[in-house]
């Protein structure tokens, strides 16, 4: 839920697109396309810190999770090596067949590994295989109550130095309403708190979009 959210002043919003934002055709035609979920796409300022992080980290393996129309995905496969992969994980039909659309549109298909699956089962799957510790960035964004599930997975299998990004974790503003008691806003909360106390990370959490959470594995 982040596709224009933004927590500082519209204006100010607008000037750091203008002067930082360098959208991909393929992606720009993409926002303008209309869509009845569009509030599940990640934002274009947020995608574009995804591919910065990818390259500081010299990602090669990344992990994905929620597709939707693969805006994210393929900002982070943009930045990654020829050979470089990224395990996508959703479980909807739907959403990942305008995924393929825009990785194909992008250029960037081989280097999508798309699990259409739970995640969670995806991600034990990843575990039990013996690929703990063998990814660079992890990007998690979807139900909000398996947060804290998808967060412990992505723990195991990001390497030590290697970063997982969580989207929403302001969640349109509603993480400092107590009077909602939403599911969803429950959750976050619930999920912020969770990372503050983690010593296993160092943290941030960035005002941009529907607010971006950074965990560097220690």
């Amino acid at each position: 839920m982040s596709n224009v959210q933004t927590f500082v002043n519209p204006a100010i919003a607008d000037y750091i697109r203008q002067v930082t934002l360098r959208e991909p055709e393929a992606l720009r035609r993409l926002r303008r396309e209309p869509h009845g979920r569009i509030e599940m796409e990640t934002s274009a300022e947020q995608g574009q810190l995804l591919h910065l992080l990818a390259h500081a980290t010299g990602a090669r393996r990344t992990i994905e999770i929620g597709v939707f129309r693969g805006y994210s995905s393929t900002m982070v496969a943009l930045a990654l090596p020829p050979h470089g992969k990224i395990v996508a994980c959703d479980n909807s039909e739907e959403f990942t067949a305008l995924a393929r659309r825009t990785w194909q549109a992008a250029g960037v298909e081989d280097k999508i590994d798309l699990r259409l699956a739970p995640a969670l089962q995806t991600l034990d799957a990843l575990i039990a295989a013996g690929e703990a510790g063998a990814f660079d960035l992890a990007y998690i964004d979807a139900d909000k109550a398996n947060y804290p599930n998808y967060y412990e997975r992505c723990l195991k299998l990001v390497r030590k130095g290697g970063l997982i990004a969580v989207d929403n974790t302001l969640w349109e503003g509603s993480v400092i309403d107590e009077s909602d008691q939403s599911t969803d806003t429950v959750a976050i909360r619930d999920f912020n708190r969770k990372l503050h106390a983690d010593a296993r990370i160092a943290l941030s959490l960035l005002p941009i979009g529907d607010g971006l959470s950074l965990a560097c594995k220690l």
